[in-house]
């Protein structure tokens, strides 16, 4: 079951229509949230996220796209499919109606709201070898900052990933400085500081990336810098780490022949399960 426009629909029956600016043009941005007890994890942050997205892609907002209706829609999905006591992973993706070509002839936008179970807290799982995506390159700006149904880099970065097994990638800006990884915001720690690139360095906003700098700024045993990285730090680093909403914090273990600490990830990642799950 799945929300297409208001609509309660079975996932064989939400068809969309064919020319739909998100397909023809990438035209649109999303949400990815994870709940537990029917509850959206940090949703005042998304839902302001989303907003802000939706305003800089000069898109009409609707007026009943309240905080309200959609805690209510994701809710109200969550209790169809028997996960509003479980954790859940929530998708809410937007894209712009059909017409047009660069140019489309409406600003109005059509939506939908997808859930899926998750089966358990957050967990830092472990292993993931990861190296340098220098085939493409995210360009800095505000629109690289958006969580936007243009995704070809990370694409072609999983491609890549998949080909040549790695677990993950970190791609690089057009300064060759590293933005971030395929899954998430990246965080670099040596000895007790610990830095993640600027949002001006062109990595995604990410809401769990501002509930760790919030956390790590609040730990006494950390200093916390936002400062550019490069790749030469990487062999110099005691402990990587990438971090989304659904998975919360993941270590890195290895890249290249460096292997990596896997202490301050276990460590926020036990501090989110108590704020979060308890």
């Amino acid at each position: 079951m799945v929300i297409v426009n208001q609509e309660f629909l079975e996932e064989q029956d939400a068809l969309i229509p064919f020319d739909n600016r998100g397909t023809f043009y990438g035209d649109g941005v999303f949400e990815t949230l994870r709940c537990y007890n029917g509850v959206a994890l940090l949703f005042e942050d998304h839902y302001f996220r989303l907003m802000s997205s939706m305003r800089i892609l000069r898109m009409d907002i609707p007026d009943f796209f309240t905080p309200e209706f959609l805690e209510e829609s994701i809710l109200e999905l969550l209790t169809n499919k028997g996960l509003e006591k479980n954790h859940a992973r929530v998708r809410i993706t937007i894209w712009r109606k059909s017409g047009g070509l660069y140019t489309p002839e409406d600003l109005g936008v059509n939506y939908s709201i997808s859930c899926t179970p998750l089966e358990h807290t957050y967990i830092n799982d472990g292993k993931k070898e990861v190296d340098l995506f220098k085939d493409h390159l995210v360009y800095a700006s505000m629109l690289s900052n958006l969580k936007s149904t243009n995704k070809a880099i990370n694409i072609l970065a999983g491609i890549f990933a998949k080909e040549n097994s790695y677990d993950d990638l970190l791609l690089l800006n057009q300064n060759k400085m590293i933005v971030e990884a395929i899954s998430g915001n990246v965080f670099l720690r040596k000895g007790d500081v610990i830095k993640t690139p600027p949002i001006s360095d062109g990595c995604l906003t990410g809401i769990m990336r501002a509930q760790i700098i919030k956390q790590l700024k609040k730990m006494l045993n950390y200093q916390f810098v936002e400062e550019t990285i490069t790749p030469f730090e990487l062999q110099r680093a005691d402990e990587i780490f990438v971090t989304n909403m659904v998975k919360g914090v993941q270590s890195i273990t290895k890249y290249r022949k460096k292997e990596y600490s896997l202490d301050t990830a276990n460590e926020l990642t036990e501090l989110l399960n108590d704020t979060f799950f308890h």
